[in-house]
């Protein structure tokens, strides 16, 4: 709760049971980006649409934020066209491509049609191998096979 009014992206890695995917969520604008590698709504998955406003409005009542019956539920779900992808097996490394993406242009919004600069309808090969070597570069120098 340190720095409670201070707007920032919390990233969250959501399994689904069998699939990855990405939920960027703004807890001061109660803005939560959904991001899906298969394209599904966030309505395939009720139980973590549950979850999720029920952790933003516990967030809500930490700052002490007073809202109407109506506002109670003003939580914002944004569903991001992102890349898809082809297979039934790169879901992770999409999520962790969304992440990179958002990070490195360090912004706190994320566009319906993501970003200009990485906009494409489905990442190559070269883009999905790309974050897996960054992603076992990552783990070698965290030293997490030794």
């Amino acid at each position: 709760m340190d720095n409670k009014d201070a707007e920032k992206l919390f990233f969250i890695s959501f399994n689904t049971g069998g699939h990855w995917l990405l939920l960027a969520i703004n807890p001061i604008r109660e803005i939560v980006y959904y991001l899906d590698s298969l394209g599904n709504d966030w309505t395939t998955y009720p139980d973590m649409k549950v979850l999720i406003d029920t952790v933003l409005q516990a967030f809500r009542a930490q700052r002490d934020i007073q809202t109407s019956r109506r506002g109670a539920n003003s939580i914002t779900w944004i569903k991001v066209a992102c890349p898809q992808q082809r297979n039934q097996i790169d879901c992770g490394y999409f999520m962790l491509r969304f992440m990179r993406d958002t990070l490195a242009l360090g912004r706190l919004m994320i566009p319906t049609d993501y970003f200009e600069e990485f906009k494409c309808a489905f990442y190559t090969k070269d883009q999905v191998d790309e974050i897996k070597e960054e992603w076992c570069q990552f783990m070698i120098e965290l030293n997490v096979f030794s």
